[in-house]
C-alpha cells in the first residue's frame, strides 16, 4: 500500500507511537500513518519527554512491515532531505549519530522506532520542530532546539514532504544510506565521549555502527547508547 495509508489524524493522543503500535499489533497495513495535533505523552529516545505545542511541530508515526535493517538512519536521511528543501534560513542539514538531525547544530527531529520484529512490524515516530520561534522552547531545550521557522499552517506540508522522502528513501540501497548519512556526519572529526570513554568520531560503518577512536588510539565499533560531543551532554529533545 502507499505510504501514509490509511491516515488517521487527531486532536490529542497520549502518543502516535502508542496508537500505532495498537494498530499495527491489530493488523493494521504496511504505510498507515497517525499523526496529531497534540500529545499528552510524546516520548522519544532514552523514555524523554518531546516537547511538540499544537501548531508548532509534527508528530506522525507510521506502520512499517519488514522494515528495512537500517530504518532510523534512513529515516534520519530523509528528515534531513526535508530540512534541507523547507528550512526557512537555508542552514545544511546535519545528522549526530544514531538519529538526531540538526541545524545549525540544534536539534531539529527526533526519531524513534518500536515495535515487534519478530511479528515484522516496526512503528517509526518521527517529531519534527516546524513552527517552534526560538522563545517558545522551554529554558532547558532554548540552547540546544531549533525549527523551520515556517508558520503553523505548514505543518501539512511539511508532512507531506516527508511522506515522500522517506517513500524514496526506503526503497534505496543500504550503501546509498551510509553514503548519504556519511555526508551529513555531524560527529566526524568531532571529540566525543560515550557511556565507557572519550575519544574522537572517525566515521561511519556500513552496518551503521559509529567509529571512534579512543582516547589509547584504538579504533572502535559503537551499537548503541548515547555519545555526547566534547564535555557536554548535547541534544536533549526538541
Amino acid at each position: 500500500m502507499t505510504l501514509g495509508t490509511p491516515h488517521l489524524h487527531l486532536r490529542e493522543v497520549d502518543s502516535t507511537n502508542a496508537r500505532a503500535q495498537r494498530l499495527a499489533a491489530a493488523g493494521a497495513p504496511h504505510g498507515t500513518l497517525v499523526t496529531a495535533e497534540r500529545q499528552t505523552a510524546g516520548h522519544g529516545r532514552q523514555g524523554r519527554a518531546w516537547f511538540a505545542p499544537a501548531g508548532g511541530a509534527l508528530a506522525c508515526s507510521l506502520v512499517l512491515r519488514d522494515p528495512p535493517r537500517l530504518l532510523p538512519m534512513v529515516a534520519a536521511v530523509a528528515v534531513a532531505d526535508v530540512a534541507a528543501q523547507l528550512d526557512r534560513e537555508r542552514r545544511a542539514p546535519a545528522i549526530k549519530w544514531p538519529n538526531d538531525v540538526l541545524l545549525g547544530g540544534r536539534k531539529l527531529a527526533g526519531i524513534l522506532a518500536e515495535g515487534r520484529p519478530q511479528q515484522g512490524w516496526v512503528v517509526l515516530g518521527i517529531g519534527v520542530n516546524v513552527a517552534i520561534a526560538p522563545e517558545r522552547f522551554p529554558d532547558e531545550l532554548r540552547a540546544h532546539a531549533t525549527s523551520l521557522g515556517l508558520a503553523p499552517g505548514d505543518v501539512g506540508r511539511v508532512l507531506a514532504a516527508l511522506v515522500d522522502a522517506l517513500a524514496r528513501r526506503l526503497g534505496a540501497s543500504e550503501a546509498d544510506t551510509i553514503a548519504d548519512y556519511r555526508a551529513r556526519d555531524a560527529l566526524a572529526g568531532r571529540e566525543i565521549r560515550w557511556a565507557s570513554g572519550h575519544g574522537t568520531a572517525i566515521g561511519i560503518a556500513d552496518d551503521g555502527r559509529l567509529l571512534v577512536r579512543d582516547a589509547a588510539g584504538e579504533q572502535l565499533a559503537l551499537d548503541a547508547g548515547e555519545v555526547h560531543l566534547g564535555t557536554a551532554a548535547h541534544g536533549a529533545g526538541g
